[in-house]
């Protein structure tokens, strides 16, 4: 792999304006998950995954401050993949890169299929066919310029909020009883059938994990606001944000939800929101929820391409993808990383279509807990990172808290739910999936770590791949 790429055709633009980062650092962590798939985490914990979605909001907070922390003094669209490469060696950036990559890629496919299906069903085409066509759509505007993909995902970020927003406003009046209509009310269900934890404490562990995973995409802002004019500003205002977001949108809806409907009521099968908006006998509440999941599947899907092609320009661009990734248009669009992106993730939307099913979900489960793995990076990483920056004097604008304490007991924690996966049948197979992936990547990222001595030298003292301003 060469490094060597036209030094005037390989830095990315800065068109995203702030107020479109702030909105997609708000609406990252928004997607289908917490609109459908949050019933499988009550299913499992009953009214406690409150206390798994705190858990692992908490989490998720202090990686971010961590996160937060290296990225405003150094902003680079490869953000902790950079930084765990300066910090740790070439391996590790080379390796958290291209797992993180790959997540992004199966991750476009994932909603293309979910997208799919709302869109055939609504004008009557193939499934198939509806998911090509956003698919093909949204790389479209992707290619084009960044400020396309900041605008779209302003606005589908702005939508999924006052979604959010309402449903929430929604539910405290019916908890309150001064909802006309509704047909539930009170906290009863809090401690109804069963109790707060029904399926006993254990149970809360395994919700633990689908929530986070559902918490996936909040890291986004710290390579989205390099494309900005001002970088740290921005990264210092969206990390800022992190703790009342997750409070707000999933403990917030969460506690809704688990006060209005029995956790183990069979419309939640549906979907946790669905089931409450019918208890509430909102009408139109199956029509309202597609629109919504719609949104949020276009959403995820047009910041999962974004995401995975500047990851991968990224790995180009420091000598550890072919240097033709790290190309971009005069405006600062790397259009072959977007290309090499969707491709992968066409013919991945290909195979769930025509080939055996298994296909689908063994590709799946090789990403199954790559996001638990960047966690635990960047806590890594900047348990390190933070002595070369203060040993570089640089001024830390954002910091960890309790620095080395908290950031060690976070990777502790994080260990610890990589044990209580393997403990899980359910769980198991993603994990070993995922980290036979990692064990093979982390063996080419030794060698060429190991087989280019000079590129990995000078790695550290490379030039942001942002265009300075």
């Amino acid at each position: 792999m060469n490094a060597k790429t036209n030094q005037h055709n390989n830095r990315l633009g800065s068109g995203l304006k702030s107020r479109q980062v702030t909105m997609i650092s708000i609406g990252g962590v928004i997607g289908a998950g917490l609109f459908v798939g949050s019933s499988n985490a009550i299913a499992k914990a009953g009214p406690a995954v409150l206390i798994a979605y705190l858990a692992a909001a908490l989490i998720v907070v202090l990686v971010m401050q961590m996160l937060g922390e290296m990225a405003t003094a150094k902003p680079d669209t490869g953000s902790f993949s950079s930084y765990a490469d300066q910090a740790l060696g070439r391996w590790a950036g080379f390796s958290i890169g291209w797992l993180y990559w790959w997540f992004y890629v199966l991750v476009i496919s994932i909603e293309a299929i979910v997208a799919g299906s709302i869109l055939g069903d609504w004008i009557g085409i193939p499934h198939w066919l509806a998911a090509g066509i956003v698919t093909v759509g949204l790389i479209a505007t992707n290619c084009l310029s960044v400020g396309n993909f900041g605008r779209m995902e302003y606005w589908l970020s702005l939508f999924k909020v006052i979604s959010i927003v309402t449903f929430i406003i929604l539910g405290l009046l019916a908890i309150f009883g001064v909802l006309p209509g509704s047909s539930v009310s009170g906290i009863s269900n809090l401690t109804a059938n069963g109790g707060f934890a029904p399926n006993g404490y254990v149970a809360i562990v395994a919700a633990l994990l689908t929530a986070m995973f559902s918490f996936q995409g909040s890291e986004v802002v710290t390579i989205a606001a390099a494309e900005t004019k001002e970088p740290k500003a921005n990264i210092k205002k969206a990390i800022r944000s992190v703790v009342w977001r997750l409070g707000l949108f999933y403990l917030g809806s969460m506690f809704v939800v688990v006060c209005l409907i029995p956790w183990n009521a069979p419309g939640l099968s549906q979907g946790s929101y669905q089931a409450v908006l019918n208890a509430m006998n909102i009408p139109w509440a199956p029509g309202i929820m597609s629109i919504v999941v719609m949104v949020a599947v276009t959403s995820c899907l047009n910041s999962a391409i974004y995401t995975a092609s500047r990851m991968v320009y990224s790995l180009a661009f420091r000598g550890d993808a072919p240097a033709a990734l790290s190309h971009t248009t005069p405006n600062g669009v790397p259009l072959a990383a977007i290309g090499l992106t969707s491709f992968v993730a066409i013919l991945a939307l290909v195979a769930n279509y025509l080939l055996p099913k298994q296909v689908f979900e063994f590709l799946l489960a090789t990403s199954g807990a790559i996001a638990l793995l960047m966690y635990l990076v960047i806590a890594v990483t900047q348990l390190y990172m933070r002595k070369k920056l203060e040993a570089a004097g640089e001024k830390l604008e954002v910091k960890m808290w309790l620095f080395p304490h908290l950031t060690k007991a976070t990777i502790a924690f994080i260990m610890l739910i990589f044990v209580v996966m393997g403990c899980f049948p359910g769980q198991r197979v993603e994990l070993l999936s995922t980290l036979g992936l990692t064990a093979l990547l982390v063996a080419i990222g030794l060698y060429l770590q190991k087989s280019q001595p000079d590129l990995s030298a000078k790695r550290s003292a490379m030039p942001l791949s942002i265009k300075p301003t």
